[in-house]
């Protein structure tokens, strides 16, 4: 079957970097008298390990369906690739939890959501598991749509740098969100290989953009409340988050929304999405990608 994507990615080769990072020194309040944008950023942790899981046990039960093999390759480096994202994120869980921040009822929940919920349902039929492995194929589409956006962020956000951001974490956050935009076309790719039509990858996006949203404000919400320094003397707002996306420390909503409404275009496809010159190029001078690349 010939590939549906407008760019044809001949050199793609997608590399699993074994990162280690030491957060040893990393402060809880890792953007320095930020403690809002901190938790905001947090909440990544807290969604990612459990979410990124599941990605690769879904990923690896489409294996079979996929009858392009450089698609199967990518799938392959996609795997690999979100493994690592996956443990990375669940050494700052940890981290949070010996400064005093225990943030597992949270991730219980999140388990909880990507195991049962979305996850594998046995005993269906052959015909109804591969509709569903598609139909959940177009969730995660959805969802490497705005990792995509965010990594891209995270990749062109001097403020994070002028408010003296831990540099561990900003690698951490720039070294992900560089493979985020390496790897973005790769879940809708493969959407479109098991489903060219238009309307799947619509649901997917509608479901999984405001289940997104939702799991994040509560993510916040949980943080904040749950961080031993601040005596829930932080609540939220949507005011709040507008005026720190202001200062360049978290995204812009209205670029978020906007972004969200681009996925919907018919003729869209991921390669609109960030650089991968500049994630490359930023892999190749990141302090964990290159310790990993040495040994």
């Amino acid at each position: 079957m010939p590939r549906t994507a407008p760019e044809v990615h001949a050199d793609l080769v997608l590399e699993p970097r074994d990162v280690k990072f030491d957060w040893s020194r990393l402060p809880l309040h890792w953007i320095p008298d930020e403690p809002f944008a901190t938790h905001t950023i947090n909440v990544l942790h807290l969604l990612l390990p459990e979410g990124e899981r599941w990605f690769v046990e879904l990923f690896k039960q489409a294996l079979p369906l996929i009858r392009d093999e450089q698609l199967r390759e990518e799938v392959l480096g996609f795997i690999g690739q979100e493994s690592i994202h996956a443990e990375a994120h669940q050494e700052v869980l940890d981290h949070l939890l010996a400064q005093g921040l225990d943030p597992r009822p949270y991730v219980r929940q999140i388990a909880w959501l990507f195991q049962r919920v979305l996850g594998d349902k046995p005993g269906l039929s052959p015909r109804r598991r591969r509709e569903n492995i598609i139909e959940r194929v177009a969730f995660v589409a959805a969802i490497e749509h705005f990792t995509a956006f965010l990594g891209n962020w995270a990749l062109n956000s001097p403020a994070l740098d002028r408010a003296g951001a831990d540099p561990t974490m900003l690698d951490l956050l720039r070294w992900h969100g560089a493979e985020e935009v390496e790897h973005r076309s790769v879940a809708f790719d493969l959407l479109v290989h098991l489903d060219p039509g238009y309307f799947r990858r619509v649901r997917g996006m509608m479901v999984s953009g405001p289940l997104l949203v939702h799991l994040w404000v509560r993510g916040v919400r949980f943080l904040l409340a749950a961080d031993p320094s601040l005596d829930g003397r932080i609540q939220p707002s949507w005011k709040q988050a507008w005026q720190v996306a202001q200062r360049g420390m978290l995204p812009d909503p209205v670029q978020s929304v906007r972004s969200g409404l681009r996925y919907l275009k018919r003729g869209y496809h991921p390669t609109q999405e960030g650089s991968s010159a500049q994630a490359l190029g930023y892999l190749a001078g990141s302090p964990a990608a290159r310790a990993a690349g040495a040994h």
